[in-house]
């Protein structure tokens, strides 16, 4: 099965700063990948280049278009919702409905009016009136409203309260994602989306340092917790990364049998924040 989206060899540079540097990596259909790094790591641009919005070199497609020669084709299947809202503040939003109606073919008014029932946004309100929140939800309406196969979300929920956040998730999972859709998803707060991914790609310095399956990624990692006694055998198998807590060492292993590991004390699987900021380790030295 040929993957929803494929970048070979994909890179971009600003001067002298290469923003991605000779990626490549295969999304499928029916995943939801987190696109996890630091600031200045190269997520935005890869987002922008599979959604037509900045060239590049290297071989990219999205559902079969390269984004660079055909980006109307392109966005007949995508949709996108970035951290900053842009919509026009004396818009109104039975105005905002209206337009994304007449351009967008795929677009369904009652799936946008179904989801906006649940909010406290009534269609004579201009954008200037809505929170941020708010403004969210009625992005989200628009969105959602579109059957397309692949949603990018660039920070979604940034500034957001958390019941709002916790609020952008669950719907998204329970009115809008299925098998038939991919999302793809930029945050800083790894914490809230581990519990939804299927997929997790780690990008630093322009390049993917981690690409797996979050199944694979219980299997192939493992945190000990060791008390003092045995910190010196821990550390004499390789840790990818040490920390303290409450006087017990804490081991993230990579690949190391667990068979090995079991003797030394408690066995836990890392969260996806450990794990980042572990691989990250002097990103921000």
């Amino acid at each position: 099965m040929n993957a929803l989206v494929q970048a070979r060899h994909l890179t971009k540079t600003y001067g002298a700063t290469k923003a991605l540097d000779d990626i490549g990596f295969d999304i499928e259909s029916g995943r939801i990948v987190g696109l996890i790094g630091p600031n200045g790591a190269g997520k935005t641009t890869a987002l922008k280049a599979i959604l037509g919005l900045t060239d590049f070199d290297g071989e990219l497609s999205v559902n079969g278009v390269d984004p660079r020669k055909d980006r109307t084709k392109l966005m007949e299947d995508v949709c996108f919702i970035a951290d900053v809202a842009v919509l026009p503040r004396w818009l109104r939003v039975r105005e905002a409905i209206e337009f994304v109606g007449g351009v967008h073919p795929r677009f369904s008014r009652e799936k946008c009016d179904a989801f906006l029932a649940h909010t406290k946004i009534t269609p004579g309100m201009r954008v200037r009136e809505l929170s941020k929140g708010m403004i969210v939800q009625l992005h989200l309406a628009l969105v959602m409203a579109i059957d397309a196969k692949l949603l990018v979300l660039d920070e979604p929920t940034l500034g957001l309260d958390i019941l709002y956040r916790k609020s952008f998730y669950e719907t998204l999972l329970g009115d809008y994602f299925d098998e038939n859709k991919t999302i793809i998803v930029t945050t800083h707060q790894i914490e809230e989306i581990e519990n939804i991914l299927t997929d997790l790609m780690f990008i630093q310095g322009g390049k993917i340092v981690l690409s797996s399956t979050m199944d694979a990624i219980g299997e192939r990692y493992v945190e000990v917790m060791v008390n003092p006694e045995n910190a010196a055998a821990a550390r004499a198998l390789g840790p990818l990364n040490e920390r303290q807590i409450f006087g017990k060492s804490i081991f993230l292993f990579d690949g190391v049998d667990k068979s090995r590991l079991s003797p030394l004390g408690e066995l836990h699987k890392p969260s996806v924040a450990d794990l980042f900021v572990a691989t990250m380790k002097g990103t921000y030295a």
